[in-house]
């Protein structure tokens, strides 16, 4: 875990990956939960900005 918190803090690739990565399938899974619509409204942002911090991590050093 100390790990994972160091590579966030000193900026590396496969920490900020794996935040982003859950971001996209969180608002994915928001997406397509049938019962709350405040999820569902928020869902297209979440999955926009897991995406956009994808393509910006993947420049980050490993």
């Amino acid at each position: 875990m100390t790990s994972f918190i160091n590579g966030l803090l000193r900026l590396r690739r496969g920490p900020w990956e794996m935040v982003a990565s859950i971001l996209i399938a969180l608002g994915v899974i928001m997406l397509m939960q049938p019962i709350a619509i405040g999820l569902y409204t928020y869902s297209f942002i979440v999955t926009l900005v897991g995406t956009v911090m994808f393509i910006i991590v993947s420049h980050f050093p490993e």
